[in-house]
């Protein structure tokens, strides 16, 4: 199979053959493999798996959330706003990061700013649980 990952103005792979992928959809997690049937599925914040021909380890990507299409021609198309290889993820850095939404949260005014802090916690929380940090 045939996997275009990435986010808007920069790709990671662009038609790679890799062996299978395993993605975070917002309705559990699933893998796609050739011969899969043609899906698009909503991603929720988490770990996209890519499993390469001829190696055991998969490799690791955060997603924030996004889109995943597979194609008949065994293709699939993974599109994130924000994308990252597990390994450059900053234990430090998210833990500031989500104590940083809690304390929004805690002082947001409105709804607007309630949402947009709860949306920052859900997003260190899902990078923390990728790294095995429980927030």
């Amino acid at each position: 199979m045939c996997l275009t990952c990435g986010r808007l103005f920069s790709q990671i792979y662009s038609k790679k053959v890799v062996d299978s992928v395993i993605v975070p959809g917002a309705d559990g997690e699933y893998g796609v493999t050739a011969g899969h049937s043609p899906i698009v599925a909503e991603l929720k914040a988490g770990v996209v798996q890519v499993l390469h021909k001829g190696s055991a380890d998969a490799e690791k990507f955060f997603v924030s959330g996004g889109f995943a299409l597979s194609h008949e021609d065994d293709t699939t198309d993974i599109s994130a706003p924000e994308i990252a290889r597990l390994e450059d993820l900053d234990e430090n850095a998210i833990r500031t990061g989500f104590a940083d939404a809690t304390t929004k949260l805690s002082s947001a005014g409105d709804e607007t700013a309630k949402a947009e802090a709860q949306i920052e916690m859900e997003t260190f929380k899902a990078m923390g649980a990728a790294l095995g940090i429980a927030l």
